[in-house]
């Protein structure tokens, strides 16, 4: 009666059946990674908001590469912003996905070394793409700045172009390096992501913070894909049996129609 499992068809069916169990197996353990990477990204976000600030020279230095345990760390720095310098980096978003600029200005510390601080977001509202907006100006005189120790901006890791040859004091990307060249100056590595002193008027707008990742969707995506490869035989089988009683009571049938007397 099971001799159908032969059939081309079947033999068809069960080889995709076969090849989908590991298959899903395996897309459940991938999800299970993610949900452990993002789960261990957030904590190290977390841990880095929550943690005191510290002074901003106890993290970074001329030329140091900002790493994933430093990022988002609150640190402090005390100095005059140089807004003779001030630049603002292109095509930028803020909360309602409404396209500006972020303002970078330089903090010249008290020892002479510079530290990048992102003021904030403010509208492409200028007469044209190539004019410098208005930007409203930071704090005079000396000042401490409070932000999110944040790491030089690269095309790989951002997808941003870093565009060459843009309008006078506008930019794609932050980069310490860069400005280190463009200022000649001794330039921390990284930026801030200024959180206070709060602006005058609520402009620029701060930079909100890090969003965290849904680690709990790749968990349940995980156990979504294992319950999946473990009803993938449990639907042959039910499948086969159909097929099995389908075909008893195809033969019963015909058997009942064969011994059944002729009609005089």
């Amino acid at each position: 009666m099971y001799r159908f499992l032969l059939s081309r068809q079947w033999v068809i069916l069960t080889l995709v059946a076969l090849l989908l169990i590991p298959t899903m197996i395996r897309l459940g353990i991938w999800q299970m990674h993610r949900y452990d990477e993002r789960s261990a990204r957030n904590q190290l976000v977390s841990d880095a908001l929550d943690a005191k600030p510290v002074p901003v020279e106890s993290l970074t230095s001329p030329g140091h590469t900002v790493t994933k345990l430093q990022r988002y760390r609150s640190v402090t720095a005390v100095g005059r912003f140089d807004t003779a310098h001030e630049q603002v980096v292109r095509r930028r978003v803020n909360a309602d996905e409404e396209v500006g600029f972020h303002v970078l200005t330089p903090l010249v510390l008290t020892d002479g070394k510079v530290v990048l601080v992102n003021r904030g977001w403010i509208p492409a509202d200028g007469p044209s793409q190539t004019a410098f907006p208005k930007v409203p100006a930071p704090p005079a005189g000396t000042v401490t700045v409070t932000g999110r120790l944040m790491p030089d901006e690269t095309t790989e890791a951002s997808g941003i172009k870093d565009i060459k040859d843009l309008p006078d004091r506008q930019i794609m990307l932050i980069n310490s390096a860069q400005e280190a060249r463009r200022l000649g100056a001794s330039v921390l590595g990284g930026y801030l992501a200024m959180t206070a002193p709060e602006p005058r008027g609520g402009t620029p707008e701060p930079v909100g913070k890090p969003g965290m990742e849904n680690a709990p969707l790749n968990y349940a995506y995980a156990i979504q894909w294992w319950l999946f490869s473990a009803a993938v035989p449990v639907g042959w089988f039910v499948l086969v049996r159909r097929e099995a009683r389908d075909r008893r009571e195809a033969a019963a049938k015909e058997t009942a129609q064969e011994s059944a007397p002729a009609t005089v």
